[in-house]
């Protein structure tokens, strides 16, 4: 076939082209690897992580956002409904903003959710190590202890270890991640499991190398994608354990704006002030909410064991 005889459209496949089959190639050189299909975070999960980045934002800006000082109290001006007097959200019965101490509250509230999370993470993802790459006596006692938190209700629990400390921000986040260990240890562990027995384990074991290169070279890489999706989840669950702390007494002391603590002030105006009253309770919800939708966000983009649809 000339030159002439082709079309300026059309194609000639090279000599050395891979076969369809995806072998060798005629020349001897290998297949091109299949295209690997990129993975983004769905529109749900997005605005998820906005709204996480926001209440981020609203916790680490309050002193430059919020429009007044959140302990001022001013009587005169108690239970102010939405949009009145300069007061977008009202005021509560001290006469004290209502947006100014959501935005301040997003402090101590959004810190009691990060840290226990990122504490337990920690202890939880050293024990889940620990336990799937130790022996079976070794497993069988670290297990077998972190069952005995399963035998209470994590509120419960929670509720006993910060009444046993004392009321405090530092013991709230201590009651948090001491019932948040069992859970991260648990899928740890179940994780270890199932990447121990793959056969690139069996070849760094047989190349020599030590429990701590296992651990974190060939084992944790793997493994972490799961343990931080179910970490970002349960942001979420330990900002509402902490409000929970707070409307109890149990977490920060008042005057400090806290989401928890605005609950337990406004409950008392449920029915003289019902939308002021249920504003902390609702910024709570979208927060909780946003972190959990997040995280199913993230279990999607980081499923390598998924197929992608």
């Amino acid at each position: 076939m000339t030159a002439t005889q082709l079309r300026d459209d059309d194609t000639v496949a090279p000599a050395d082209s891979t076969p369809a089959d995806g072998g060798p190639s005629p020349n001897g050189t290998a297949a091109a690897a299949p295209a690997i299909k990129r993975r983004r975070l769905g529109w749900p999960a997005r605005i998820a992580g906005g709204v996480c980045a926001a209440f981020l934002l609203a916790a680490l800006l309050a002193p430059l956002i919020a429009p007044y000082d959140p302990l001022t109290d001013d009587r005169s001006n108690r239970l102010q409904p939405f949009f009145s007097g300069g007061h977008l959200l009202g005021t509560d019965g001290q006469g004290r903003d209502v947006l100014s101490r959501v935005i301040w509250g997003a402090r101590p509230s959004i810190l009691t959710g990060l840290i226990p999370v990122f504490v337990a993470g920690i202890i939880g993802t050293l024990l889940g190590l620990v336990a799937g790459l130790g022996s079976h006596r070794v497993n069988t006692v670290i297990m077998r202890t972190l069952d005995v938190f399963y035998a209470f209700p994590a509120v419960l629990l929670a509720i006993a270890i910060a009444a046993a400390l004392g009321s405090g921000t530092s013991n709230a986040i201590i009651a948090l991640s001491v019932i948040l260990v069992p859970p991260i240890a648990r899928l740890a562990e179940s994780e270890v499991a199932r990447i121990r027995s793959a056969a690139f384990m069996e070849a760094a074991r047989v190349s020599g190398a030590g429990w701590w290169s296992i651990a974190l070279r060939h084992v944790l890489p793997n493994a972490a994608p799961a343990i931080v999706v179910y970490c970002t989840a349960l942001i979420g669950l330990s900002i509402v354990y902490a409000a929970g702390l707070g409307f109890l007494g149990l977490g920060v002391a008042p005057p400090t704006a806290e989401w928890g603590l605005m609950v337990n002030d406004l409950r008392q105006f449920t029915f003289s002030a019902p939308g002021i009253s249920l504003v902390p309770a609702v910024v709570i919800l979208i927060a909780s909410v946003a972190f959990n939708v997040f995280g199913d966000g993230l279990r999607d983009l980081l499923d390598v064991k998924g197929d992608g649809r």
